[in-house]
């Protein structure tokens, strides 16, 4: 099976892209509708499926990344320290990824415990990045999960993260009554 030229286009530029590229930017570069890409998306996604490589995207920005079944091999390779975590760190990185953005604050009153250092850990490890202040008293840094946790993690977005109760019994994303 060959691949349109408008999905090969696209694995062109995702394939160079140092970042993940926007459905309009893709359009723009390409000289294609947005309906042309977003079947040459699809496809793409098809293609890779069983692969060694996946599409994964977070809202509208789209990216080439390893398949999770693959981790293994790419952290040998890599030497990926980041795939080891402690404790600590992942229950940090577990409130940012479903709180964020959330501020360094916000998670050591979840965590009931200081988090510079591994805060500090995780964005070294580029599982975490800042983005920006929040418009509050002292201006705090917001953090948020970054492309690297999504390819460490196997998710293809945020969405794919697991629905997990809260304390009062709700599943994160459910919508709350006003009763």
């Amino acid at each position: 099976m060959t691949r349109s030229s408008v999905a090969a286009a696209i694995e062109a530029v995702l394939f160079v892209a140092e970042k993940p590229v926007g459905r309009s930017e893709l359009a723009k570069t390409i000289g294609a509708g947005h309906k042309a890409i977003t079947e040459g998306l699809l496809e793409l996604e098809e293609w890779y499926r069983g692969t060694g490589l996946r599409l994964q995207h977070e809202a509208d920005d789209w990216q080439i990344v390893t398949a999770p079944e693959q981790a293994p091999f790419v952290a040998a390779y890599l030497g990926a320290d980041r795939l080891r975590l402690s404790g600590a760190a992942l229950e940090t990185l577990s409130v940012v990824a479903y709180r964020q953005p959330v501020t360094r604050a916000e998670v050591e009153s979840i965590r009931g415990v200081n988090c510079d250092q591994t805060i500090y850990t995780l964005m070294q490890r580029r599982l975490i990045e800042e983005l920006g202040r929040r418009e509050a008293p002292g201006s705090p840094f917001e953090y948020g999960t970054t492309w690297e946790f999504l390819e460490c993690f196997g998710l293809t977005s945020l969405d794919a993260l697991p629905t997990v109760l809260s304390p009062d019994g709700v599943r994160s994303g459910d919508p709350v009554s006003a009763e």
